[in-house]
């Protein structure tokens, strides 16, 4: 039988990160919640990045994106920084969706992936 990995968030009754067989699912925000759209993007990113890789998996491996946003007329920029974070390989590009949703308190942005595992696609 497979192991579930999960990887605690450090908030209580959830996982930041979980793994079943070959693929992994995680969620990002700001650690910093008084940064502007920009750089509460910029941060949830990067926790985006170390989420996947210390599951096995890689930005270019991400199935699926589900991009939160407290004010919808942040996607602009949010896209801006997303196309120069994924990169110009449209083999790297997932499925992305964006919702605008109440995120409560000062959060700006979620960012719900699903990946497989596995190193870098350079196709």
């Amino acid at each position: 039988m497979q192991t579930i990995e999960r990887v605690p968030s450090g908030h209580a009754g959830r996982s930041r990160s979980c793994a079943y067989a070959d693929i992994v699912y995680t969620v990002a925000t700001s650690a910093d919640t008084s940064l502007d759209i920009v750089g509460q993007t910029h941060q949830a990113l990067a926790t985006l990045s170390a989420s996947l890789e210390g599951l096995g998996s890689h930005t270019s491996r991400m199935l699926s994106a589900q991009v939160l946003l407290a004010d919808m007329a942040d996607k602009p920029e949010v896209d801006e920084i997303w196309a120069k974070w994924i990169g110009d390989n449209p083999q790297h590009w997932p499925q992305r969706a964006c919702y605008g949703v109440d995120l409560g308190g000062r959060l700006l942005i979620e960012i719900i992936v699903t990946a497989a595992r596995g190193a870098t696609d350079d196709a």
